[in-house]
């Protein structure tokens, strides 16, 4: 379950944001649909979902990116880029390849981009974070390195990095003796500590190899299996896993769902025309001998992507993970949104503290019947092109600019009463074009756009 995820000097945000799960104990009338983890005799509690919105550029989707950047970082285990994909301009999210292209772009001066995250699984409660110098922005040739690194277990310092290894005391270690290899510790230090490397993590490297195998494994397994993140949603798709058979059949819950929202077909399966060809979905029509036909020139693209949301959906609630989504709602009914956004807080199908994270600009979503207060974030852009997250729940509850749970937060938000939203009129600059449409014209003609 994730509890908070905060990030210093990243993109836009150059004062850094804490985005939190965590509920506002403040208002006692928020008091429902929380998640819950028990941990060394301590109850941990967790917001079901949260929301994000802001106006186009504003800073929603890099929330996003930094976790998925995070996530890169442990999963990779260092932080060069010799990883990096041939074309990076088609990766999911470049940042996690281009660590030049994270620090902010308004510092003059090099600066540390920071990372720390805290979260539970089923036996710990984890808080580890990162202090990186990755240069400054578009400073392709800079030498990453790791200024600091550090893993708390059960609010227990285990280690901490910058150029030596500290290892916590013997007393701590002994509270997880299970986990850590207590005898050969200070053997594996010297080991660990002569094999630093400044581009590596000491989390996935010395400490899983040489001193905590499965202290270790419990964190790095809970970014690979718990925290599920599609970066730019509308470009996602599910790929069955290639074997011999030509038809590759969907679960029958999927088909079900799909044909709830409206089916053009009879059937949707997975078809592979040939061997060097990937499996693709098709549509069948069973009413004419079973003939297929490629479901994007058949169904609509919000009934393809809803099918290739709910496997990772299903998945998250079955092994209770974290699932953010870049522009959930794309091409999806409100309706469909808000049924999926109401499986996260009924607690008779969230039984394993699974949690949802998007981001959007439909405005039908901020309502007191949906979301609570504190699960309602936005993102706004200054004037000075800085970032900055809050929620809604940071807002009074009395006096000017009071925000109740009664109050109409989707009127409000049009009004600009929180913020995060412009004023668009294209009607000066179009205006503009018509006045000089011959010579645009010709500007295009002649290859000239100016």
């Amino acid at each position: 379950m994730l509890l908070e995820f905060k990030a210093e000097n990243y993109r836009l945000f150059r004062d850094g944001f804490q985005f939190s799960m965590i509920p506002d104990y403040a208002k006692k009338d928020l008091n429902y649909s929380l998640l819950s983890s028990h941990i060394s005799n301590k109850e941990y509690y967790g917001l079901c979902s949260s929301v994000v919105y802001g106006p186009n550029a504003a800073g929603k989707s890099s929330i996003i990116e930094a976790l998925d950047t995070f996530k890169s970082i442990v999963r990779n285990g260092h932080v060069n880029n010799s990883q990096q994909p041939q074309n990076w301009s088609i990766a999911p999210n470049p940042a996690a390849f281009r660590f030049d292209l994270i620090p902010n772009n308004q510092s003059k001066e090099t600066k540390s981009v920071c990372f720390c995250i805290k979260f539970t699984t089923d036996i710990f409660l984890v808080n580890y974070k990162l202090e990186l110098d990755f240069g400054r922005f578009l400073d392709q040739n800079y030498q990453h390195k790791i200024l600091k690194e550090e893993l708390y277990i059960n609010e227990d310092l285990i280690f901490s990095r910058d150029c030596n290894i500290k290892i916590a005391d013997i007393l701590i270690l002994k509270k997880y003796k299970n986990y850590i290899d207590i005898e050969n510790i200070e053997t594996g230090k010297i080991i660990a500590q002569k094999n630093l490397k400044l581009d590596e993590l000491f989390l996935t490297n010395g400490f899983k190899s040489i001193i905590a195998p499965k202290l270790a494994e419990a964190v790095i397994n809970w970014f690979e299996d718990k925290l599920h993140i599609i970066y730019h949603a509308q470009n996602f798709h599910i790929m069955p896993v290639v074997d011999n058979r030509r038809v590759i059949n969907l679960p029958p819950y999927i088909k079900d769902i799909a044909k709830s929202i409206g089916l053009a077909s009879n059937n949707i399966v997975y078809f592979k025309e040939n061997e060097q060809l990937p499996p693709a979905l098709y549509s069948v029509f069973e009413n004419l001998n079973n003939i297929g036909v490629i479901a994007e020139a058949i169904e609509s693209y919000g009934t393809l992507r809803l099918i290739n949301l709910l496997l990772p959906l299903m998945q998250t609630f079955i092994d209770g993970m974290t699932l953010v989504v870049d522009e959930f709602d794309c091409s999806l009914h409100p309706m469909v949104v808000m049924s999926i956004i109401g499986l996260f807080h009924n607690p008779d199908i969230n039984k394993n503290n699974a949690q949802l994270i998007f981001n959007t600009h439909n405005p039908i979503f901020l309502s007191k019947d949906l979301f609570r207060r504190d699960e309602i974030k936005f993102v706004d852009r200054g004037e000075d092109q800085i970032s900055e997250l809050y929620s809604l729940a940071d807002f009074p509850t009395s006096g000017k600019g009071s925000v109740r749970n009664t109050t109409e937060y989707m009127k409000n938000y049009f009004v600009s009463r929180y913020g995060a939203i412009k004023d668009i009129d294209f009607a000066p600059i179009f205006e503009k074009i018509m006045k000089e449409s011959k010579k645009f014209q010709e500007n295009i003609k002649d290859g000239k756009l100016q």
